[in-house]
């Protein structure tokens, strides 16, 4: 019952009563964004969802688009602002993905969206993490957050869809919110300066 129904109405009342209670931090943040990236505040970037059901996941941008001689984009290292740089470390960047929830896209907790092109090299134990809404923080993320390897990462994942329950998901909410409190295992790039999953894969692959 709680992962058929109580989960949504719970998601949809914790991330409207989030979102008007940060609409202010909000704001402030989107009116620095502007001028700090060029009229962009936003990151946008397509992701699988349930199902495998792409949608567009957004945050704040913590990044400017910053490009070589050659018109490709620097790294990120050397792209990612100060106050990108602090808006990660806080979490605060995360606030937007709130409308994904409201929308129905994720879920405030559950295993985070990674690339669409990372899709064709799950395994087929791995794939169970599509058949529940992306969140915002997972078991992964309070297990090392983006500490973690791969296979570890997604085992967290398989563990989470696997024993879903309100108990997991509120012991998942409070340690977040401890972790962001004292900002522990907070990685400044999204993965971690890990080689990307497809990439990995294609590699071991090779080697088999």
């Amino acid at each position: 019952m709680y992962k058929l129904f109580f989960k949504r109405f719970l998601d949809l009342v914790l991330s409207i009563f989030g979102f008007i209670l940060l609409f202010p931090v909000f704001l402030f943040i989107w009116f620095i964004l502007l001028f700090v990236n060029q009229g962009k505040p936003f990151f946008l970037q397509p992701r699988p969802g349930k199902n495998e059901a792409i949608f567009s996941i957004i945050k704040f941008k913590t990044m400017k688009d910053t490009k070589d001689g050659n018109g490709k984009l620097l790294p990120d290292e050397l792209r990612v602002t100060k106050f990108g740089t602090f808006l990660r470390k806080s979490s605060l960047d995360e606030i937007p993905q709130l409308i994904s929830i409201i929308k129905g896209d994720m879920s405030l907790i559950g295993p985070r969206p990674l690339r669409v092109r990372y899709l064709p090299y799950y395994t087929e134990a791995e794939k169970i993490r599509h058949t529940v809404r992306p969140g915002i923080t997972g078991l992964a993320q309070i297990s090392g957050r983006n500490l973690l390897d791969w296979d570890k990462r997604l085992q967290k994942d398989i563990e989470y869809v696997n024993n879903l329950s309100f108990i997991l998901d509120m012991q998942i909410f409070v340690k977040t919110a401890i972790k962001v409190l004292f900002r522990k295992d907070v990685a400044l790039d999204s993965e971690s300066g890990m080689i990307d999953f497809d990439v990995l894969r294609k590699n071991e692959a090779q080697k088999n």
